[in-house]
């Protein structure tokens, strides 16, 4: 009954900047966390950045100082800017929404990514 959808990614040279954007929509009676995941060909999943329901981030050591992570609670979305972009960056990039259900417990789930390529 959730769905996410990520925008924003695209080919980008190395030093630019990209804003990607996660929308949560569907039967969703709370958000807790939100997180940005990204794979690139060959890795395993990692995780890029986190921000709680009250506000608070932390980020992978990879990106930290380069990517701001924030979200928007009345429009139960969440941003990625991406600054600084190197070529170790190029990924698809997905969307983590975990939701409290109205009759108790946790959900999970993810968008479909949208992939991220840094050129040199």
């Amino acid at each position: 009954q959730v769905q996410l959808v990520e925008s924003g990614g695209g080919l980008v040279q190395a030093g630019g900047s990209l804003r990607l954007s996660c929308a949560a929509s569907g039967r969703i009676f709370s958000i807790n966390d939100m997180a940005w995941y990204r794979q690139a060909p060959g890795k395993q999943r990692e995780l890029v950045a986190v921000t709680s329901s009250g506000g608070s981030t932390r980020y992978g050591d990879s990106v930290k100082g380069r990517f701001t992570i924030s979200r928007d609670n009345t429009k139960k979305s969440m941003y990625l800017q991406m600054g600084s972009l190197e070529l170790e960056d190029t990924a698809v990039y997905y969307c983590n929404v975990q939701t409290f259900r109205l009759g108790g417990g946790l959900e999970d789930y993810w968008g479909q990514g949208t992939q991220v390529t840094v050129s040199s």
